[in-house]
């Protein structure tokens, strides 16, 4: 009796134990061979000198300060109305001209377009306005003193129909356009998921659930190539259907925090990034823009020694951020601290070994010493020939071999190629190899 009781307690423990065992992690990219005898180590000495394509603190693209060299992106609100004012009559001139102007200085553009603004009329197409049924409201927003701020009318199926049909078309012209690096949607307030101080109706001023549960699935079938982004606001109950159908969290989306670095973000916005899962940086980016709650918060949020207890580089690694809009820096920081701020963001190459076999290949270990992947394509590339493997797979802190067949010599020098860039953008790596 005692030996089935002994077996019994020892069957238990195993369980016990087995139900505390973690999970395995998900595997990294799968490295290659490791040729630690494929060749000649061939010396490499390069540094990365500049803030990097698709990363880095974002100005406007009317910024007096966009053509510096600390400046990779540009954003851009872009209005509804102005793309669209017949039914299914499509113009898309105002998008391609900001696209044209941004690439011409040798950057990419970050866009959400929008409804509301507090302070200006609603974005909603006229043709949508003049429907019989569909009902406008003005009310005061954003602490002003007067109803100035007009509503869209979410109870409108015309206006429904036309916000799902606007966003397929546009990513049918642009989701592999490589001027556009990164698009932000939303509702609400400047398209940022909330309605704090204006006029809240669920369904009416603001979309339903139920509709937004229909549209953001859309998004990810439609935005194959193109990193889309939404608000950490949308982690309230209030505005979003995400505690309800936990299902959505699944989708491809990243994140963008419009109040980052604020004296409470470690309480609410820190809250917003863990509800949407800390590890969502591995396959969408995460961005945002410098908190506005003062001024204070503009002037200091990138002094050296932090601000409310917390310095820019470190919360930038905590959310692995890759953009941010930073559009009063140029007058708050100097240039050199703007550009050091901005080479913490995102991806950040290293090339740790080099070897050729004269005439026959390369074989290139290469790590991603940043906070973030890349979010595009991208490949080593030696005497034009690409490796197989693409880097978007690899992970912070990761590192891999990749061989390439080609006909390299000792003076080759590997190079890393992305179809994703504009004229004049070049992703560099750092590397010292003796």
């Amino acid at each position: 009796m005692r030996i089935k009781q002994l077996l019994l307690l020892l069957s238990l423990f195993a369980g016990v134990v087995a139900c505390q065992v973690k999970p395995t992690p998900e595997p990294g990219p799968e490295p290659g061979p490791n040729p630690a005898e494929y060749g000649t180590r061939v010396a490499l000495l390069s540094e990365i000198t500049h803030v990097q394509p698709m990363t880095g603190i974002v100005l406007w693209n009317t910024s007096g300060s966009n053509k510096k060299d600390y400046v990779q992106l540009e954003f851009s609100y872009m209005l509804y109305s102005d793309v669209c004012k017949e039914k299914d009559v499509f113009d898309w001139t105002p998008m391609d001209k900001l696209l044209q102007e941004v690439s011409a200085r040798g950057h990419q553009a970050v866009v959400r377009f929008r409804y509301t603004y507090p302070g200006h009329s609603c974005a909603v197409p006229d043709y949508i306005k003049e429907m019989e049924g569909y009902e406008a409201r003005w009310a005061k927003a954003d602490g002003r003193s007067k109803p100035d701020t007009e509503y869209p009318d979410w109870r409108c199926e015309e206006l429904q129909r036309f916000h799902m049909e606007f966003h397929r078309r546009f990513s049918e012209r642009y989701d592999m356009d490589p001027r556009l690096a990164f698009v932000e949607i939303g509702f609400g307030h400047w398209a940022e998921y909330h309605v704090y101080d204006g006029l809240f109706i669920s369904g009416q001023t603001f979309p339903s659930k139920e509709f937004q549960a229909q549209f953001l699935p859309k998004m990810d079938e439609w935005f194959q190539d193109t990193p889309w982004l939404f608000s950490i606001d949308a982690a309230d109950s209030k505005y979003a259907p995400f505690h309800q159908q936990k299902e959505l969290l699944n989708l491809n989306f990243g994140n963008f925090d419009d109040s980052f670095m604020c004296e409470d973000w470690d309480g609410y916005n820190w809250d917003g990034w863990k509800f949407f899962r800390t590890e969502r940086y591995k396959k969408a980016p995460a961005g945002g823009e410098f908190s506005y709650y003062s001024d204070y918060d503009q002037k200091h949020v990138l002094d050296k020694e932090g601000m409310y207890g917390r310095v820019f580089e470190d919360v930038v690694a905590k959310v692995h951020m890759t953009f941010i809009i930073g559009n009063d820096q140029p007058g708050k920081q100097k240039p050199e601290r703007i550009t050091e701020a901005a080479m913490s963001m995102g991806y950040r190459f290293e090339i740790r070994d080099f070897q050729v076999k004269e005439g026959e290949g390369a074989a290139v270990l290469i790590a991603n010493v940043g906070v973030a992947p890349i979010y595009r394509d991208a490949y080593v590339e030696v005497e034009g020939v690409r490796g197989d493997l693409n880097l978007r797979t690899l992970m912070p802190g990761d590192e891999a071999w990749v061989t390439i067949p080609c006909q390299a010599t000792t003076a080759s020098r590997p190079a890393i190629a992305c179809d994703h860039l504009v004229s004049g953008q070049v992703i560099q790596y750092q590397a010292d190899i003796k």
